[in-house]
């Protein structure tokens, strides 16, 4: 019985773990970050109450069109617990893509949130790869009101198929999500990942390695 009683606690324990293994709920109505503050936690320590006025919780200019004049053809506009001090310990965030015609967000992960997307305006090609061996690609072509979801963690990718200009905007599960662009990490790491390793990771010549690297 003994034995049972403890099988059954750390059954509970560990299902706790997996539970609360995301951002942690608020403990307190707000937590404005204090950027100043010289305590380090797991995010921002919390700014005196008294000092808190709605200008922490607010941003202004998501709806103005980014500038998609570069390689990729996209714009992404990201505030965070950065701009938005009053996310603080909220566990949520938004983000704002401009495309223009063929423009891409080419295939990243968010290390700390799972993302749902809507489409605005336009036609987007949206997708997601899930984890080794399988590596399925779960793949869609939304139109405008659309909305389709990134798993956590998992590397995916938008692409705007239409002839004219797109938008998305999106909400993830983090008041600071992260983002690891796949090709910037590998071929633009600083210091460089040794160009033999690359080369037998992907299956080709170095040369072809090297000509990866010099965009970056």
């Amino acid at each position: 019985m003994a034995n049972l009683v403890l099988t059954l606690i750390s059954l509970l324990a560990i299902g706790w773990t997996l539970v609360h293994a995301g951002e942690p709920s608020p403990l307190q109505d707000l937590c404005v970050a204090d950027f100043n503050s010289p305590v380090r936690v797991n995010g921002h320590a919390c700014l005196d109450p008294k000092k808190v006025t709605a200008d922490h919780f607010l941003f202004k200019g998501l709806h103005i069109p980014g500038n998609t004049s570069n390689p990729l053809g996209s714009f992404v506009n990201r505030p965070t617990v950065d701009q938005i001090p009053g996310l603080n310990t909220l566990g949520i965030s938004t983000v704002r893509v401009d495309y223009a015609p063929r423009g891409v967000v080419p295939p990243h992960r968010h290390p700390r949130a799972s993302e749902i997307l809507t489409v605005l305006e336009g036609t987007v090609l949206v997708g997601f790869v899930t984890s080794d061996p399988e590596n399925k690609l779960f793949s869609k072509v939304l139109k405008k009101g659309d909305v389709f979801a990134f798993p956590f963690g998992l590397i995916h990718f938008q692409q705007n198929v239409g002839h004219g200009n797109a938008v998305t905007i999106a909400f993830l599960s983090s008041q600071n999500p992260g983002v690891i662009p796949i090709a910037n990490t590998l071929f633009g790491s600083n210091p460089s990942i040794n160009d033999d390793l690359l080369a037998k990771a992907f299956r080709v010549d170095k040369s072809i390695i090297r000509d990866l690297k010099s965009p970056y």
